[in-house]
């Protein structure tokens, strides 16, 4: 079974068109079709018809439950990256920040998820409508790192007057660098040796 397919086994085969509540079978359904697509083709091919093409749910349906493709597709992105990139809970800041950018970083091994990455960055500079579905997205992300942080200052790993936005910035900032640019390679195995770089920076005094 290859990883896509492993993300996305709860697409079922047939699920109830229509209706005015929104069963969880055709909402599984309509993500995993829109996610698909998006590692497929990228964000800027995707229509609503063909996600329902796809999922088996009436285009109907899927425009009464979402206000716009940037905020399915979006929402889609989230529900899988939650699962592929989890909050840790090592115990100490080094170990939950190496194993959160250790998922992060995973993505370079997967040349459809890279290329729906970039897209969905580049999309996000173009088009305004996309903008804000997109930062959501990115503030979620921002928020597990930014909660990493903070229990890393309450138990007294590092100083309580840390600049919180910028260690984020630095954190994800090598992520988003070498994804867009392709400078550097991006492995799981690079992740201890950045968060050291980042800790020693942090907990650095004059």
């Amino acid at each position: 079974m290859s990883e896509r397919t492993a993300d996305v086994n709860d697409n079922p085969a047939h699920v109830r068109r229509g209706g005015r509540k929104r069963s969880e079978a055709a909402h599984a359904a309509v993500l995993a079709a829109a996610l698909q697509l998006l590692e497929e083709t990228g964000y800027r091919a995707i229509s609503i018809e063909g996600i329902s093409e796809r999922s088996g749910v009436a285009k109907s349906t899927i425009y009464r439950w979402w206000s716009s493709k940037a905020e399915l597709v979006m929402e889609a992105y989230t529900h899988i990256v939650t699962r592929r990139a989890p909050e840790p809970d090592t115990g100490t800041v080094e170990g939950d920040l190496t194993a959160l950018l250790a998922n992060v970083y995973r993505v370079a091994r997967y040349p459809q998820r890279v290329r729906a990455l970039q897209g969905l960055m580049a999309e996000a500079q173009l088009d305004p409508a996309f903008r804000a579905p997109f930062r959501r997205w990115v503030e979620s992300r921002r928020a597990v790192a930014a909660t990493i942080l903070t229990h890393g200052i309450e138990r007294g790993e590092l100083p309580a007057d840390i600049d919180l936005m910028h260690a984020i910035d630095l954190f994800f900032g090598p992520f988003w660098y070498r994804l867009l640019v392709g400078h550097a390679p991006l492995t799981p195995q690079l992740a201890a040796e950045h968060v050291r770089g980042l800790l020693d920076g942090l907990r650095a005094r004059p």
